[in-house]
């Protein structure tokens, strides 16, 4: 009698076990992804109405997309001046432009990719203006006075104020 009972419980044990997996295999099987039913009777339905399918997201590009005309003007004047475009400058980014520039920046070490590299802007003499900088040349900035301008007392006053010499 004690081998029947060992012998359920271990046959009871092996269909504990393999219940999981034969439901797991089952819905894989059928193509159908395994979820709790109520879970997704919420998530899914409202009062008998399913959920609009969600649209695909469109790709959206960012970032500069193209040159624009009056840049591409000064790129152009800036390589006929450095006889890598002749003729004149149309602001149309065109193959004869284009090739100009990758062989400026092959010229110079650089990517040859077809947008310009900010180095080869720079060297054209096309980067950024900092004329209007606070430490630009020519700027109304006053440099402090030299140490050694300070007056005695008002430099006691930082040595006292900062605990040094004390």
């Amino acid at each position: 009698m004690l081998s029947n009972k060992a012998g359920l419980v271990i046959l009871f044990s092996i269909l504990l076990a393999a219940a999981p997996a034969v439901a797991t295999t089952t819905s894989s099987e059928s193509g159908a992804p395994a979820h709790n039913s109520t879970a997704a009777g919420h998530a899914s339905s409202h009062n008998g109405h399913k959920a609009p399918a969600k649209a695909k997201k469109s790709h959206k590009l960012h970032g500069q997309q193209a040159i624009d005309a009056s840049r591409v003007m000064q790129i152009q004047q800036a390589l006929i001046r450095e006889h890598y475009l002749s003729g004149d400058a149309t602001g149309s980014w065109d193959a004869t432009t284009q090739a100009a520039m990758q062989k400026y920046q092959s010229d110079h070490g650089w990517q040859t990719r077809l947008f310009p590299d900010s180095r080869a802007l720079k060297k054209l003499g096309l980067g950024p203006d900092y004329s209007g900088a606070i430490n630009a040349e020519g700027a109304s900035f006053t440099p402090p006075a030299p140490a050694g301008s300070i007056p005695a007392s008002q430099e006691s006053g930082f040595a006292a104020a900062s605990g040094v010499n004390q």
